[in-house]
């Protein structure tokens, strides 16, 4: 089926998820797009993923607070209105600065993102988490942690 014209407003939000301390809303699903993946994160101060790599490129626009991008063993803080662009299999990672922050992701073909996110949602409880679970849910969604 051909991807249809979509409009998301407020009022209808997609699914929320909570991913390892992260706040992910989804916002466009393959379903409904057909390739494009679109989610905000959002999330306080120091939360944020391990060092891991995927075999989908991304791209991160920052919409409010500060993220500290590190890509290819490079770290960037990156403010409101920066754009961070992660190709395939990059090892990256990210945390929000002090005051928290928040961020669209959108991912393309290929890409596992919001089967990933909801299956850490569905599989990982909130709180500390138990990292062998969540290292293997990632795993099983095309997610390699590394260190």
């Amino acid at each position: 089926m051909a991807a249809q014209p979509l409009i998301r407003t407020p009022a209808d939000a997609g699914k929320r998820l909570h991913v390892l301390g992260v706040t992910v809303d989804v916002l466009a699903s393959p379903d409904e797009t057909g390739d494009v993946q679109i989610t905000r994160q959002s999330g306080p101060a120091d939360a944020g993923p391990p060092p891991h790599s995927h075999g989908w490129d991304e791209s991160f626009y920052i919409t409010r607070g500060e993220v500290i991008f590190t890509c290819a063993g490079e770290t960037s803080v990156c403010g409101t209105g920066s754009l961070v662009f992660v190709p395939a299999g990059t090892i990256h990672a990210f945390k929000f600065g002090a005051d928290g922050g928040e961020m669209l992701e959108y991912t393309g073909r290929r890409s596992n993102a919001i089967a990933m996110f909801t299956a850490v949602d569905r599989e990982v409880p909130p709180g500390p988490p138990d990292l062998e679970k969540a290292v293997q849910v990632l795993h099983d969604h095309g997610v390699t942690v590394h260190g």
